[in-house]
C-alpha cells in the first residue's frame, strides 16, 4: 500500500496531463470508434509510460538500480534489433484490407501512386526550410506511409526527429475520420453523397 502512496505522491502535473490525453484517446477509440487499432494502444501506452515507478519503461529504482521496462524491452527486441514488429503490424493491416474495389477498378491504383509524389514534395520543401537531407527524408516518408514505416525510416536514417515524426505520422492518421467528412462535404453535393456506390 505504501508503494501506491509513494507513486501517487511522485506524480507530476505533466504526467496527469498525459493521463488525460491517454484517456481521451481511449474514449475516442471506444466510444467514437475513431481508428481504434491506433488510438487504443496509444492511449494505454501514454498512461503506462507516465505511471510513476510502473516498470513499463526503464527506470532507476532505489536499492535495485536500473530496471528494464517491458516497453523498452519490446522496443529493443521487436524493433531496434529485429525489426519484427513493424512487419507483423503490416501483416495484420494487410489482413484487414479489402482489395475488392481495387481489383474491380485497377485505375484506383493511381490514387496510391499519387501519394508517392508527396514524399518528394515534402523532402524538397523540408530541405528548403533548412533540414538536413536525412531529416528531410525522414519527414517526407510521413506523406505516403503510416506510423511504423515513418519510425523505421527515421530510425534507419538516424534522424534526430524520430519522436516528432512518430507523433505526426500517427496523429494525422487518427485525424482522418475527423477531417474526411468536412473534406467530402466541401467537394460534393448532398445529392452526390446520397449515391449508393456499388463495386463490380
Amino acid at each position: 500500500m505504501s508503494f501506491l502512496l509513494v507513486g501517487m505522491l511522485n506524480t507530476t502535473w505533466q504526467q496527469l496531463c498525459m493521463f488525460g490525453v491517454g484517456f481521451l484517446l481511449i474514449y475516442l477509440a471506444i466510444a467514437k470508434k475513431l481508428e481504434p487499432a491506433l488510438l487504443l494502444p496509444m492511449g494505454f501506452g501514454s498512461i503506462l509510460v507516465n505511471l510513476p515507478f510502473s516498470g513499463a519503461i526503464t527506470q532507476s529504482m532505489q536499492g535495485i538500480g536500473e530496471v528494464t521496462g517491458i516497453l523498452d524491452w519490446l522496443f529493443t527486441m521487436g524493433i531496434e534489433s529485429a525489426e519484427a514488429m513493424p512487419l507483423l503490424l503490416f501483416i495484420g493491416i494487410g489482413a484487414m484490407i479489402d482489395f475488392g474495389p481495387l481489383l474491380a477498378n485497377p485505375k484506383l491504383i493511381l490514387f496510391g501512386a499519387a501519394a508517392q509524389w508527396g514524399i518528394f514534395a515534402t523532402i524538397s520543401l523540408a530541405t528548403l526550410m533548412g533540414f538536413s537531407l536525412v531529416d528531410a527524408a525522414s519527414i517526407g516518408i510521413i506523406g505516403a506511409a503510416d506510423g511504423p514505416t515513418s519510425i523505421l525510416v527515421s530510425q534507419v536514417l538516424g534522424s534526430k526527429y524520430i519522436g516528432p515524426i512518430a507523433i505526426a505520422a500517427y496523429s494525422y492518421m487518427a485525424l482522418v475520420p475527423i477531417i474526411q467528412p468536412f473534406a467530402i462535404r466541401l467537394v460534393t453535393t448532398k445529392k452526390e453523397r446520397c449515391i449508393r456506390m456499388t463495386y463490380n
